[in-house]
């Protein structure tokens, strides 16, 4: 988690890391930032997390509902850790679609140019970071979304990182209740 926390300071994304997400095949670490005035509104209004794809999908049906929640989380950005640059295109795939992507390189991963070529190419950034130590920014992230528009995939994974901010606040703060130190996965 450490090595996600360094990459994402380097790269300027702030906010609170959801790992291990798993979606269509890619497994990543969301960088996110909670909405508080849209999740007081969702809260007082009982519209918690809908993490079931069918129920956003039905939000888009001629029948659903009139109104539907507003996001109440940002997607700041998307980390892939990846051994090798060259497997940062496929690892990335269908990301780019909903945040920029970044592949998170081992600290000691050899300068390679027709790799971040590519990389470059498709605005997916790098960085290097060792376990605990500092990363580096080898490759700024492009941020592509407004080429693709919006969709139920990504109005439902957004669904879905609200449900696991939700859950990791409750855990940090049952943690820091039984415990003087408590912990979480925000970071400036």
């Amino acid at each position: 988690m450490q090595q996600f926390e360094h990459a994402a300071r380097v790269l300027g994304w702030h906010g609170h890391l959801v790992s291990n997400v798993e979606v269509l095949g890619s497994r990543f670490t969301a960088v996110t930032r909670l909405r508080p005035d849209v999740h007081q509104w969702r809260t007082a209004h009982d519209w918690p997390p809908q993490a079931e794809p069918s129920g956003v999908h039905a939000w888009a049906e001629p029948d659903g509902p009139e109104q539907v929640p507003v996001p109440a989380v940002d997607l700041v950005g998307v980390l892939v850790r990846v051994s090798k640059a060259r497997r940062a295109t496929r690892a990335c795939g269908t990301l780019l679609t909903i945040a920029p992507c970044a592949a998170v390189l081992p600290g000691d991963h050899p300068y390679r140019p027709w790799a971040l070529t590519e990389l470059d190419y498709y605005g997916i950034g790098a960085v290097t970071t060792y376990r605990d130590g500092p990363a580096r920014l080898v490759l700024t992230p492009e941020d592509r979304r407004a080429e693709f528009g919006t969709s139920l995939f990504e109005r439902w994974l957004l669904e879905l990182l609200y449900q696991r901010v939700l859950r990791q606040e409750f855990q940090s703060t049952e943690s820091t209740s039984n415990t003087a130190e408590g912990g979480g996965a925000d970071f400036p």
